[in-house]
């Protein structure tokens, strides 16, 4: 899931079309082994796509302001090394559209296991080509570290991220961090809670729920969120949609 972010001030992460092309394409791919979920939540994992497989992760997203919609393809070709390549389309209230692209890699030191725990390294780039100063491929660049703990057989999982940003139009670096849950209610639905945000400015939180239409191969979700003391002026509610394909890749 790019320390995650659903826009660029806040968490690293195609238009819609793009993402209905992407589920149809992979509509027809359900059915499978396990596979645990991120989306809804900012906060990434300790976990990868399994290996020789591909995941959509896509979601509208309706600010005060604005309505984005975004689409987050991801495959892992080698086993250890998860490839997003995807990103954004936003139009705010007067009609204006911008783009964000993200390229995204993210692979484990140690796999999380159930009642144990996981940590890895993620790291990308996200471009914002509508910018006045785009130019070159390179845009906002970011890593961090997701540490994952898992308890009760994974009944209740714990995901801290800690990382750096740098944001090259404003030309400053910032330490993003983010610390959320995953509950499972039982075998289709889960609940999330997050924290998140950077070493200046006021931190959000998320909550929400997920459910699995078809067990590790087709998710929904939604979720409710906002900036602490920001009233109404900071808060969003999405709606997502989560597709994942058994192994077929070369």
């Amino acid at each position: 899931m790019p320390f995650t972010c659903r826009s660029p001030s806040d968490r690293i992460r195609a238009a819609f079309p793009s993402l209905c092309a992407a589920a149809a394409s992979l509509a027809g791919l359900l059915a499978g082994p396990s596979a645990h979920a991120a989306r809804p939540m900012m906060t990434d994992d300790a976990r990868v796509v399994d290996a020789k497989s591909c995941q959509v992760e896509s979601w509208v997203q309706k600010n005060r302001g604005s309505t984005e919609y975004w689409a987050l393809p991801a495959c892992n070709f080698t086993g250890n090394l998860e490839l997003t390549f995807g990103g954004a389309r936003t139009r705010d209230n007067t009609g204006v559209r911008t783009t964000d692209v993200v390229f995204q890699g993210k692979t484990l030191f140690k796999t999380l296991e159930p009642n144990g725990w996981g940590v890895g390294l993620t790291f990308g780039n996200i471009r914002h080509p509508d910018a006045p100063s785009a130019r070159g491929t390179v845009g906002d660049l970011y890593a961090y570290v997701p540490a994952s703990f898992s308890f009760q057989d994974d009944r209740f999982v714990l995901h801290t991220n800690l990382g750096w940003l740098h944001e090259k139009e404003a030309g400053r670096q910032r330490m993003t961090w983010s610390a959320g849950s995953e509950t499972q209610l039982n075998e289709r639905i889960g609940l999330i809670a997050e924290t998140f945000g950077q070493n200046r400015g006021k931190p959000s939180y998320q909550a929400g729920f997920r459910f699995w239409l078809v067990p590790d191969r087709a998710q929904i979700d939604t979720t409710y969120g906002n900036r602490y003391g920001s009233s109404t002026r900071g808060r969003w509610f999405s709606v997502g949609l989560r597709l994942l394909s058994p192994a077929f890749l070369p």
